[in-house]
């Protein structure tokens, strides 16, 4: 079973590459934008996905410029966020997200759903990028699709994100 996992997650990770690249790009030239400037950039993570924040607060490799999120965090339109959740349809995400766009402070969103007109958070984001989770990756002995990876695809838009933001970061000082 662990070969069928291993090319089931290898797969959705290959197409999160293939149909998000740009977005990626996006969404880490966004967060970049607070870096360089005078605002804080903030990961509002929600359900399983808290583990991405933790991960870019606590890792060998932290985020850089990172500051830790709360929902009494005061926000500016100097800062950027970056919205995690499993589904874009989360009433906690979708309520941050309203009060962002109305506040005119950029955001990127991170979700399960594709970004179509009925994806309530795509439509509000600057950047959305999709972990493209349909379901459960692997079916069981009675039928049913189990292993719902949020959390893993939820890393690894994370990691290409950073790579890329990295990157800014390093250009940007280079030019000083």
């Amino acid at each position: 079973m662990s070969k069928i996992l291993t090319t089931q997650l290898s797969g959705l990770l290959q197409r999160i590459t293939q149909n998000e690249e740009d977005a990626i790009e996006e969404t880490a030239r966004l967060l970049a934008q607070a870096a360089i400037g005078e605002g804080h950039v903030y990961f509002a993570c929600f359900g399983e996905m808290q583990v991405v924040e933790l991960n870019a607060l606590y890792a060998v490799e932290p985020f850089p410029k990172l500051v830790r999120w709360t929902a009494d965090t005061v926000l500016t339109e100097t800062d950027r966020v970056c919205i995690f959740t499993r589904s874009a349809h989360n009433m906690e995400a979708l309520a941050l997200a309203q009060e962002l766009h109305q506040r005119f402070i950029p955001f990127a969103a991170v979700a399960s759903e594709v970004d179509n007109s009925e994806n309530p958070l795509a439509d509000l984001a600057y950047t959305y990028i999709s972990t493209r989770i349909k379901g459960g990756l692997l079916p069981n002995d009675v039928g049913q699709r189990i292993v719902v990876p949020h959390a893993i695809a939820g890393l690894f838009v994370y990691e290409a994100v950073k790579i890329a933001y990295d990157e800014m970061l390093e250009l940007d000082e280079e030019e000083l």
